[in-house]
């Protein structure tokens, strides 16, 4: 018995179209239609995976006849009709959308805690001035990077599992109905609304704080505090909108797969050359914007370290008087937001002029 006649009796008894057992193994439906046809042979690990799906030994799959075997009591089938979720892609995407606004909202709650203790403001009943300025700079400081170490490994965790999921479900056949489609629109809406909203309120009620009571810090921990919940809900609206968009996570699969993956893959030539050119089209963006934020860095930190001599003043004196901290020299930190804008253009850039070529 032939290999092809197992995978062909296993996707039946299953009820599993290919492009089904496709998006569970991580490979495109033309992978499978030649492995039906005989036109070439599945790699060991897509083996592997075979023998998990349905259940049996590597050497049935590959020369017995598991058109005799009992059936299982309670074979696992895929439905007829339209297109499921067979990969856990919207429980993994909803995952993803809930970890990246948390792990973004953790920094500004880190700069929550910095701005609360500053100068010991939130102390000041429990300490004297002195011992309460000393404890709140600490406690500042150890909240700012409490929060962006919470941050950081929220981030990296969420990343790399999704890149792993990417890596082994890089096609996805669409399964999401129009109802589908309007809930993500109306919960992008949603997001968006009282996400901004909130931002709002938190600039109103950080100026209602200040000029009541003149207390700058308790005005502005508002103010971030509401910042942080309404990124949260406007970044996670959109990512629960984009996750219904299913040919771009195709398109963007390319860019987590090494240039080895686009070899292996089954698809046309046509469609793999489309592949490497988005491949080369991706490396070249972060080649140029690692370029871009390298020269920004190079930049704020020549401005931080170089500024107040050029200016003819120091930081200590900078810090003495409020009018002198107004002056060009504390915005040394601008050079980093404008590298972020130019790789957003870059970007837009080089995938327009790369899809034209």
């Amino acid at each position: 018995m032939s290999f092809r006649t197992n995978l062909q009796y296993l996707r039946a008894e299953r009820h599993m179209t290919q492009e089904q057992l496709a998006m569970l193994l991580g490979v495109s439906r033309q992978s499978v239609t030649k492995w039906e046809a005989e036109k070439s042979y599945p790699e060991m690990d897509k083996l592997i995976k075979m023998c998990q799906i349905f259940e049996c030994s590597l050497d049935d799959l590959v020369q017995g006849d598991l058109t005799d075997r009992a059936p299982a009591p309670a074979v696992a089938t895929v439905p007829p009709g339209p297109a499921t979720d067979v990969c856990g892609y919207d429980d993994h995407m909803r995952s993803f959308a809930k970890r990246v606004p948390t792990g973004v909202a953790a920094f500004i709650l880190g700069v929550v805690g910095l701005v609360l203790f500053e100068e010991g403001t939130a102390l000041r009943g429990l300490f004297n001035s002195s011992m309460a300025a000393s404890w709140g700079e600490l406690l500042g400081l150890a909240a700012l990077f409490s929060g962006v170490l919470v941050g950081i490994g929220i981030l990296v965790s969420a990343g790399m599992e999704h890149s792993a999921f990417v890596k082994a479900h890089p096609f996805i056949e669409d399964f999401y109905t129009d109802d589908d489609r309007l809930q993500a629109r109306q919960v992008l809406v949603r997001g968006l609304v009282t996400g901004l909203m909130l931002i709002m309120m938190g600039v109103l009620l950080g100026n209602f704080v200040e000029h009541e009571s003149g207390a700058e810090a308790p005005a502005g921990a508002a103010l971030l505090a509401l910042v942080a919940v309404g990124v949260w809900l406007i970044v996670h609206a959109g990512m629960m909108y984009g996750r219904v968009d299913i040919d771009e996570y195709n398109r963007d699969a390319v860019e987590e797969l090494e240039v080895e993956d686009i070899a292996r893959i089954d698809v046309p030539e046509a469609v793999r050359n489309e592949l490497r050119s988005a491949k080369r089209t991706h490396e070249k963006i972060e080649a140029a914007c690692g370029v871009i934020m390298l020269v920004s860095t190079i930049v704020a930190l020549s401005w931080l370290f170089l500024g107040p001599s050029f200016a003819g003043t120091t930081w200590d004196a900078i810090g003495s008087g409020r009018q002198a901290a107004d002056s060009i020299v504390g915005y040394f930190w601008l050079p980093w937001p404008i590298g972020g804008i130019l790789c957003g253009i870059v970007s837009i850039l080089m995938k327009a002029f790369g899809r034209d070529r």
